[in-house]
C-alpha cells in the first residue's frame, strides 16, 4: 500500500529541535535568594538548546536549520567568557565606576571589571532567567521567526546534567 499525501490536506506543522555540542557559554555568576544570603561566586559550561514549531512545505522541509543554529551560537558567543550580573535585582545595588562596577549587596560589596562583565536585564543569574533573555533576544533580533513562519520557540539553558530551565514564545499568545 502507498500512502500518497494530497497538496490541498491542512498545513502540517512539526517540532524541531537544535542541541549541538557548540551551543554552549562559560560565565561567572552568583544566584541571590533574598536580601540576605546569595550563593559563592563560581561559574559554568551553560548549554543552550531550542525547539521550534513550524509548517513542513511542499518540500518536506520547515526552515534552514543553519539560520537558527548561527543565531545560537552568536548569542552564546557573546555571553562566553563573562561575569554575569542581573541588571534587574532587587537585592543588589550596581554603580559603574570608571573601570568597575561596585554591586552592593547586604553588609559587602563586589567590585568586578568592566571589560570582564556584562549587565543583563535580568532579575537573577538562574537558567530560568537566562532562558527568557535569549528568548526575548532572539525574537527581537531580526524578522526570522515571522519570515519562516516559527509558530512557537522554546529556548532552554542547561547549568549542568540534568538542570534545565526553558521559556517558551507561542505565536498564538503573543502580545
Amino acid at each position: 500500500m502507498v500512502l500518497t499525501l494530497a497538496s490541498s490536506m491542512t498545513t502540517r506543522y512539526t517540532t524541531i529541535e537544535i542541541s549541538k555540542q557548540d551551543l554552549k557559554f562559560s560565565a561567572a555568576h552568583f544566584t541571590v535568594f533574598s536580601a540576605t544570603e546569595r550563593e559563592r561566586l563560581h561559574g559554568h559550561n551553560f548549554r543552550v538548546r531550542a525547539e521550534l514549531c513550524a509548517p513542513v512545505d511542499d518540500n518536506g522541509l520547515c526552515f534552514d536549520y543553519q539560520q537558527i543554529k548561527s543565531r545560537l551560537r552568536k548569542l552564546c558567543k557573546s555571553l562566553d567568557e563573562y561575569m554575569l550580573l542581573p541588571e534587574h535585582s532587587p537585592h543588589l545595588k550596581i554603580t559603574s565606576n570608571t573601570d568597575t562596577y561596585s554591586v552592593a549587596f547586604a553588609e559587602e560589596t563586589l567590585q568586578f571589571n568592566h571589560s570582564d562583565t556584562l549587565l543583563l536585564p535580568i532579575h537573577n543569574t538562574t537558567v530560568e532567567e537566562l532562558s527568557y533573555y535569549l528568548l526575548q533576544v532572539l525574537r527581537k533580533s531580526d524578522n526570522f521567526l515571522i519570515e519562516q513562519r516559527i509558530t512557537s520557540l522554546t529556548i532552554a539553558v542547561s547549568s549542568g546534567d540534568g538542570q534545565w530551565g526553558s521559556s517558551r514564545w507561542d505565536s498564538a499568545h503573543a502580545p
